[in-house]
């Protein structure tokens, strides 16, 4: 109270329960994890002052923040890797599978970011959605890659085609020469991995063959870090 000093007017506290909330009393995605009470004088020109101080520590309901952030996007993230089971030859089903969830992506973001109070710092929610832009950006990148190496491949079959083999002439050996031709060849052993893509003639395809599997694998690595620390971290 800045009307009365110390003289006039002292604040204490209660020696026990000094602060008590309602049983019905809540806040909106908060959980009032702890409290406590202190005392907070101030001294000025004109006098001492008698204040009171109460500190409340909140903590974010998470499952609140689960059900409208982490699990939309992260269905957004796996909606954009559709595109690598739809035929490269399908243009506009591709182009606008992957423009159309990078607007929704970017729309969320920007509706998330205005419900969250502003800070000078990177939080944990804009690191998330931001990894979750980088994967839907590169998912519509990939379709890029894969066009342009079907385009090549046609080019490459078309030139095949076109291209005649010179004929070549045999003779008959008159003498009674035997010739044995002996290669001796290191042993190669057979990676499981480049036979599986050799089932694929076309590079367009192998692209989408490893997209399908490449971009789940880092997206659920980058889910166990997130995870790990984060819990990890909020239980320090």
């Amino acid at each position: 109270s800045y009307g009365w000093a110390t003289d006039d007017l002292v604040y204490m506290w209660k020696s026990q329960d000094p602060v008590q909330i309602g049983k019905g009393i809540s806040l909106p995605r908060f959980v009032i994890e702890k409290y406590s009470s202190d005392y907070c004088n101030v001294k000025t020109s004109t006098g001492e002052y008698s204040c009171l101080l109460m500190e409340l520590t909140l903590k974010r309901e998470f499952s609140y923040y689960m059900l409208t952030i982490y699990v939309p996007t992260c269905m957004l993230v796996i909606v954009s890797w559709f595109s690598f089971w739809i035929d490269p030859k399908a243009v506009p089903a591709r182009v606008a599978l992957g423009v159309t969830t990078l607007l929704t992506m970017s729309t969320k973001t920007a509706s998330i970011s205005n419900s969250l109070p502003p800070v000078a710092y990177t939080k944990a929610v804009d690191l998330w959605t931001g990894v979750c832009i980088f994967f839907v950006f590169f998912a519509l990148l990939e379709y890029t890659a894969v066009n342009a190496a079907a385009r090549s491949d046609a080019k490459r079959l078309i030139a095949a085609k076109n291209k005649k083999s010179p004929a070549k002439d045999k003779t008959d050996h008159e003498d009674d020469s035997v010739y044995c031709e002996i290669n001796l060849l290191a042993s190669r052993k057979n990676n499981i991995c480049m036979q599986w893509l050799a089932r694929f003639p076309s590079r367009a395809k192998k692209i989408d063959v490893i997209s399908r599997v490449l971009f789940p694998i880092v997206f659920a690595s980058f889910n166990l870090m997130y995870w790990c620390y984060y819990l990890t971290k909020e239980d320090e």
